[in-house]
């Protein structure tokens, strides 16, 4: 495969592993155009982190929903920072551990962990699907939540179930700096001069939505992604571009939403795309 993007403009939106998707592009030749979306950053609630995790360590929860690998990694952290890393991995052990998609699983191997569920489709409500099927009554189940996500159809669930969700959201998006890069990026996709432009986050999607808003050039987005095919790593990201009526073009197949197989799905489409 390599060499095959060479000649094609592909625009990324990834913060987290923007550095890795974008050598990963250049291995095979491709121009990437890079657009950061947000920045992020712990959560200024320390207090509270803090807090949950002690409460993890000295009351060991019985189930642990992990969403995203960020999450658990920012965990770990702050309880390092608290003098209380090695007990809090000891402590999360006991939990029957889902984890929403790969990059959770990721995150919890380099602490010597393991998930005991990874939930398919990895979505919201692949999750509450999943968790319907187990017995949750009398549970203390822990809710590693992320930004600008909508999570009360989750904690009611739980709820409904009979358990007591204790959520955790521990790091946020910084979306200001952005704002001028992101225009810039549409005009791009408008002027047809992006051969694919390529998704890797629901909030992803939301934010580039959010900012076209923001600029009076939400228009103009829709146009330019009508004539620009849309990747998108996985199902999460095209429900996100379903809920806002945008289209998913590319997928990786056979549902490895890694980013390797995006770029294979985007190399097929793209080198068998006339023009």
């Amino acid at each position: 495969m390599a060499g095959q993007l060479s000649g094609y403009r592909i625009l990324i939106l990834e913060t987290r592993e923007e550095a890795q998707f974008s050598r990963l592009l250049r291995d095979q030749g491709a121009d990437v155009i890079q657009c950061p979306m947000f920045t992020i950053a712990d959560t200024p609630d320390r207090d509270g982190i803090g807090a949950w995790i002690t409460q993890a360590i000295d009351a060991p929860l019985d189930d642990l929903v992990l969403m995203t690998g960020e999450g658990v990694r920012r965990l770990v952290a702050a309880a390092g920072r608290i003098g209380l890393e090695n007990e809090f991995i000891t402590a999360l052990k006991r939990p029957r551990k889902y984890a929403r998609g790969p990059k959770p699983v990721n995150a919890l191997r380099q602490i010597g962990l393991s998930a005991d569920i990874v939930v398919e489709p990895p979505t919201t409500e692949g999750i509450i699907a999943t968790l319907s099927r187990a017995e949750l009554k009398g549970h203390r189940v822990g809710l590693q939540l992320y930004p600008e996500k909508d999570h009360s159809a989750l904690l009611a669930a739980l709820r409904e179930a009979g358990a007591t969700p204790l959520p955790v959201e521990p790091y946020v998006y910084d979306t200001r700096v952005a704002q001028a890069n992101i225009a810039a990026a549409i005009g791009e996709i408008a002027a047809g001069r992006i051969d694919t432009i390529a998704l890797t986050s629901s909030g992803q999607v939301r934010r580039l939505v959010e900012a076209a808003r923001a600029e009076g050039c939400e228009e103009q987005l829709r146009r330019g992604l009508a004539q620009t095919p849309v990747a998108s790593i996985g199902p999460v990201v095209s429900n996100e571009l379903k809920a806002y009526g945008l289209q998913t073009d590319i997928s990786p197949a056979g549902g490895a939403f890694f980013m390797r197989p995006l770029i294979q799905a985007i190399t097929a489409h793209l080198t068998r795309t006339p023009g």
